[in-house]
């Protein structure tokens, strides 16, 4: 039996497996794609889409925090769904904590930062922190998240960095992509894995393999793809 959540990547992509606009943190596809013909139409579908992942989300503070998460929000409806946040900067504040328990069913906020703004919100009767003191453990959180927390599911939508740790270490099992109708190019700009690149042939094993499991097409030529991934890597 698996000893940690079963993972599932879910993010927008462009065709050249882009996930912002650009290489700065005031580029985003959130709030460039419905600026611009050809891409802006068929973008909703991704939100939908968005909606009936898992009840447990893993996110970045930096990747929340570039799409407005600090800025004060009214009326804010509480989900259904908890937020796990890693977040080591910090890059939330405090409105941004705030914020998140005001609409998450339970808070995470996972971090190495004693300083984090969340240890101010400690009496929030659904905020969890779980600390670190150097360096997160991935490996011993995901377990810990099911060991102890009971999670079963999680969907991540993280950033290409923390994406490629994440493979690197076997911690997604599958992945769901909704590709925009878009090339963006740069090469400084963030894809779906970043991180550090192999540079030898003995780490082709760092490589996963992808099983086709569903292909949808949408409209406004925009694609849903679905795959296994195959962590046991076999290197002939």
């Amino acid at each position: 039996m698996m000893n940690r959540p079963i993972t599932t990547l879910f993010l927008l992509t462009s065709v050249d497996g882009k996930i912002s606009t650009g290489s700065t943190d005031k580029l985003d596809f959130d709030k460039d794609f419905p600026r611009i013909g050809g891409i802006k139409e068929g973008l909703q579908q991704y939100y939908a889409l968005e909606k009936t992942t898992d009840l447990h989300s893993l996110n970045s503070g930096r990747v929340l925090a570039k799409v407005g998460a600090n800025k004060p929000q009214k009326n804010l409806v509480k989900f259904p769904v908890s937020f796990l946040i890693i977040d080591n900067e910090p890059h939330l504040n405090k409105t941004g904590v705030d914020n998140f328990l005001r609409k998450s069913k339970k808070l995470y906020i996972i971090t190495t930062n004693k300083n984090h703004p969340a240890f101010s919100r400690q009496d929030a009767p659904n905020l969890e922190i779980v600390f670190y003191k150097r360096e997160i453990d991935f490996v011993d959180l995901f377990q810990k998240l099911k060991e102890e927390y009971g999670i079963q599911r999680m969907t991540i939508q993280t950033g290409g960095t923390l994406n490629s740790i994440f493979l690197r270490k076997k911690l997604i099992d599958k992945l769901s992509l909704v590709v925009a109708s878009a090339l963006v190019g740069g090469k400084d700009t963030p894809s779906l894995i970043d991180g550090k690149s192999i540079v030898s042939v003995k780490e082709l094993s760092t490589i996963k393999a992808l099983r086709l499991t569903a292909v949808k097409k949408l409209h406004d030529s925009y694609l849903h793809l679905k795959y296994d991934i195959i962590n046991d890597t076999k290197v002939y």
